[in-house]
């Protein structure tokens, strides 16, 4: 933040010295263009956005629709919600989902994106050899569509260069020949061991491709997903004591069968984490799981806690508002929520309200089958518009 110094009024301008008021028009100068200054946030995401615009990553990489908003930080290909939804689902070892609006950039986080070289070369590389009877998704395919095609894309990855999987760091034109000696015997046993080596490849990909098939097939049927919760978890207080003093606690939400968790606060009861978690939401909208656990390095997770939250009044709110509704107003206050209703339910202040068209809301939340301990959580709701 700058300070701008308050200029002298005309008085004790009477009096002032040609090099004086020539040092306060610098300072002023320079106090503007402090003003003018971008934040590093805002300047990646400016970056990001001037890639985003680049040919071929104005269309999502595995459906061709307009305009993505959501990139794999990893693979470097810029999808939309849609696609996003399956990309989470395959876990972040496989695909790193991040919005490019609503997540915070760094400047390394966007160079190492665009290094990756975009849609473009994410799609060389991982369509080089799409069968012609095999059809690429189209922007109103279905889920079912999209994840069959996703997983052969980037997890079994059949339509990759095959030559890539069989590559090998040793080349013969590498080797210096020679007919006859002791270099011929090192030869013929170098040769071997490529040999080798690219047979140990083969069967490993081959391995890897079939155990992925059969993942494929044991999560096919995938249901739709509707937009994404937005969470973040600020704070907990008066947690209880897994340690001999205090806790190492660390939050896991849960919805359906996605999970994400913090990052652990070293001992502390009374944790600020102020940590944005984000989930893709189902068709058929589950509960928004909470556990707390304590962090122990030599044997199993404590349990500190645990609670629930129904979402569907905020995903409801959300809708009406994308389809152009007022929501009945700015605000909606939850249906009764009492802790009757479910015995792992007790929220307080659970008040859902629309700010700039956003359905959020801000909970206290008190974690059950525990002594005490409460987490301070904020969600929103993300149209697929957004």
């Amino acid at each position: 933040m700058s300070v701008r110094k308050q200029r002298p009024d005309a008085d004790h301008l009477s009096g002032a010295s040609l090099s004086d008021l020539l040092n306060l028009d610098d300072e002023e100068n320079y106090s503007d263009e402090l003003d003018d200054e971008e934040t590093p946030s805002a300047s990646a995401k400016r970056k990001l956005a001037n890639f985003l615009s680049v040919s071929g990553n104005d269309l999502c990489a595995d459906c061709g629709s307009p305009d993505p908003k959501w990139v794999s930080a990893n693979l470097g290909a810029f999808v939309c919600i849609k696609c996003s939804g399956v990309h989470r689902s395959l876990g972040v070892h496989v695909s790193k989902i991040l919005s490019v609006n609503l997540d915070e950039w760094t400047e390394e986080d966007v160079d190492n994106v665009i290094q990756l070289g975009g849609n473009t070369a994410v799609n060389l590389k991982y369509e080089d050899s799409i069968p012609n009877d095999f059809r690429k998704p189209l922007p109103d395919a279905s889920i079912d569509e999209r994840t069959d095609f996703i997983k052969r894309k980037y997890v079994m990855q059949q339509f990759s260069n095959p030559d890539e999987h069989l590559s090998c760091p040793f080349t013969p034109a590498a080797i210096n020949c020679s007919s006859t000696g002791v270099n011929s015997v090192v030869e013929k046993k170098l040769l071997n061991s490529m040999r080798l080596h690219n047979f140990g490849q083969a069967f490993l990909n081959t391995r890897k491709r079939k155990d992925a098939e059969k993942k494929s097939n044991s999560t096919a049927g995938m249901v739709e997903f509707v937009g994404m919760i937005k969470v973040n978890v600020v704070s907990g207080t008066n947690l209880v004591i897994r340690d001999v003093r205090s806790s190492d606690p660390y939050v896991m939400i849960s919805l359906g069968t996605q999970s994400m968790k913090t990052r652990v606060i070293r001992s502390s009861l009374n944790p600020v984490w102020n940590e944005k978690l984000m989930l893709s939401i189902p068709h058929d909208v589950p509960p928004l799981k909470v556990n707390v656990y304590d962090k122990d390095k030599f044997s199993t997770d404590d349990f500190m806690g645990e609670a629930e939250i129904d979402i569907g009044p905020l995903v409801s709110v959300a809708k009406a508002l994308e389809n152009g509704g007022n929501a009945n107003g700015p605000s909606k206050q939850l249906e009764n929520m009492d802790e009757g209703k479910d015995k792992n339910t007790h929220v307080n202040n659970g008040t859902i309200t629309v700010t700039d068209g956003k359905a959020k809301q801000d909970i206290a939340l008190k974690l059950q089958n525990v002594e005490s301990g409460e987490l301070q959580i904020e969600i929103e709701c993300v149209a697929l518009t957004q």
